[in-house]
């Protein structure tokens, strides 16, 4: 979704973006595609036993035969593409950058022989690596990179997009998606994997319930853990008061924000989530755990509450305190939009993309 976004607006200002990636679900089985951001797409390794070598041949053979048709490289994520990628770059002679994607990928890298080889690469090599929150910076110093060359470089928002609604829109969304219209309403965002805690989450509304007994928890998104949770949320007899949506378009995520009152996110691992980030942009308080990647963003008794993601009993009290008093979500979803438009739109974000290639290009240069 970042690496959409980002690649999407740098078009519309005139670069020109080429993303190369691997194949299977959910891409289409095609090897170029236009997709719906407009961003074009080459896709290597379809099939899944030969995935991870395809694409690595592919990233390091497209960097050579186009080695005269652009200027920067850009790798995402770690694997055997960046060890196969990284010394072509190089030998090519072009600036290489790297985002990393979440807090613990450097310590996970560090565990590997691959890993610390791609490690070796990126400090020898590197222009700049990007990390998104302060423990991945101390994570990635702990790797041997210098702290010179890591920057800051946080995932934007469409603040445009996800925007609060007029209070006529709002019943409109709760009365479609079958939200009451007195009925507090919770709503995560995100994939039912273990790193998002959503076990904590679940027993911590049961909590919830018993002082705010109209309250809704909607979960929007799929994974692994759905049927675990639907079992767990039974159990404690929350049927039909925890809902699972299933997996959402970004229009239908935006609705399922609107029509909320407060987003909740404890999970044990992020990196910047786009999630919290969209739920800000629309104007709720947040719940989150105490990781990085959150206090970053929600800043406690102003945007939001913080509580230990193992701690379901101070989950729920802040749960509980924000849905049962309006003037403070009002005020901390308000203090969390602004945020959003000050350092985190679209625009303010692809300006740090911009500052960053010309900073790349003139190093080069020199």
């Amino acid at each position: 979704m970042e690496a959409q976004r980002v690649c999407s607006a740098l078009l519309r200002r005139g670069h020109k973006v080429t993303v190369l990636c691997s194949g299977g679900t959910p891409m289409p089985d095609v090897s170029s595609w236009i997709d719906p951001a407009g961003v074009p797409v080459r896709i290597f390794g379809r099939h899944r036993l030969v995935r991870d070598y395809a694409f690595a041949l592919g990233v390091a053979w497209t960097l050579f035969r186009e080695r005269r048709r652009y200027q920067i490289v850009y790798f995402l994520m770690q694997g055997l593409h960046l060890a196969v990628g990284l010394p072509v770059a190089r030998f090519l002679g072009k600036p290489i950058v790297m985002k990393v994607s979440g807090s613990l990928v450097i310590t996970t890298m560090r565990l590997s022989w691959m890993g610390r080889l791609e490690l070796r690469f990126l400090r020898w090599w590197a222009h700049r690596v990007m990390i998104l929150n302060r423990g991945m910076a101390e994570e990635a110093i702990a790797a041997g990179l210098e702290p010179d060359r890591l920057l800051w470089m946080p995932n934007p928002v469409d603040t445009d997009e996800f925007a609060p609604c007029a209070p006529e829109r709002r019943r409109e969304l709760r009365a479609r998606l079958g939200i009451e219209p007195s009925a507090p309403a919770v709503v995560f965002v995100g994939r039912l994997i273990p790193v998002k805690n959503l076990p904590s989450l679940i027993r911590a509304f049961a909590t919830v319930r018993r002082d705010v007994p109209n309250a809704t928890l909607v979960l929007v998104g799929e994974g692994p853990l759905r049927s675990e949770l639907e079992t767990l949320a039974a159990g404690l007899g929350l049927n039909g008061a925890v809902r699972f949506t299933g997996r959402q378009t970004a229009a239908e995520v935006r609705d399922w924000l609107q029509a909320s009152d407060v987003f909740a996110l404890v999970s044990i691992s992020e990196g910047l989530p786009c999630s919290l980030l969209e739920a800000m942009s629309a104007g709720l308080p947040s719940v989150v755990s105490d990781i990085p990647a959150s206090v970053q963003l929600v800043e406690a008794e102003v945007h939001g509450l913080h509580a230990p993601s193992g701690s379901p009993d101070l989950i729920a009290a802040a749960l509980t305190r924000l849905l049962l008093d309006a003037p403070l979500r009002a005020r901390m979803g308000a203090a969390a939009r602004q945020r959003m438009l000050a350092g985190y739109s679209m625009d303010k974000v692809v300006d740090l993309y911009e500052a960053l290639f010309t900073e790349m290009l003139d190093a080069r240069r020199r």
